[in-house]
């Protein structure tokens, strides 16, 4: 008798015009249950498109509210990273700049300290690590630039510039490829690569061999 009570009315809401996922949430009823009690009574070609324009708003509406949990989470944890970690000292500085350099740096001893990265907030911290920590003056400061050729090439020089707040004056020639950025498959490369380069030898060996002496102590204790 129940199962004849709930066959009733899962043909009772078909008429209504409500879909399958409905209709099981309402009454609890397997979807292959659904579709054999239901075999006779298709919905309207219009109805269809209006249960699948709903999904497709209520599939947003779930989008917008998650990612809006994911940024007030991220808030939360931003601004608790930066109670907890900053400001950092000269020292810490120092070795934050670095560990980028070991990771990013090209490593070389006889060429320059030079850094290339699509990031500008690493090009940026870097630079920023060349002056202020290890007092280069930003007149010594070259800057390298590669681009596509599908790109605005003064464009994207003016951003470099104003990010890194250093003179045209300072930046070679840009390196234009060949290649066009939209045939790229991987994200990054929104402004091309720029690289931030020293021509100072002494300074290089320091760097090199303080990343060497932190290798050499760490590795020795693991």
């Amino acid at each position: 008798m129940a199962k004849l009570k709930e066959h009733q009315k899962a043909i009772k809401l078909r008429k209504q015009g409500k879909s399958y996922s409905q209709i099981k949430k309402e009454l609890n009823v397997s979807k292959s249950t659904l579709s054999l009690w239901l075999r006779g009574y298709p919905l309207s070609e219009e109805r269809v498109r209006t249960l699948r324009d709903l999904s497709g708003v209520r599939i947003e509406k779930f989008r917008k509210t998650m990612q809006a949990k994911k940024d007030k989470r991220l808030a939360v944890c931003y601004d608790e990273e930066k109670k907890k970690l900053l400001p950092l000292s000269w020292k810490e500085l120092l070795l934050a700049g670095l560990f980028l350099y070991w990771g990013e740096g090209v490593k070389s001893l006889t060429s320059s300290v030079s850094l290339n990265n699509t990031d500008p907030e690493i090009v940026k911290f870097f630079t920023y690590w060349l002056t202020k920590i290890l007092r280069i003056p930003k007149g010594k400061i070259k800057i390298y630039v590669h681009l596509y050729q599908d790109m605005n090439i003064k464009r994207e020089l003016d951003f470099w510039s104003k990010e890194l707040n250093i003179s045209r004056s300072q930046f070679a020639k840009p390196y234009i490829k060949k290649s066009k950025r939209e045939n790229l498959t991987h994200k990054g490369f929104g402004h091309g690569t720029c690289g931030v380069c020293v021509g100072n030898v002494r300074l290089k060996e320091r760097i090199i061999m303080s990343l060497k002496a932190t290798a050499d102590y760490y590795n020795h204790r693991a």
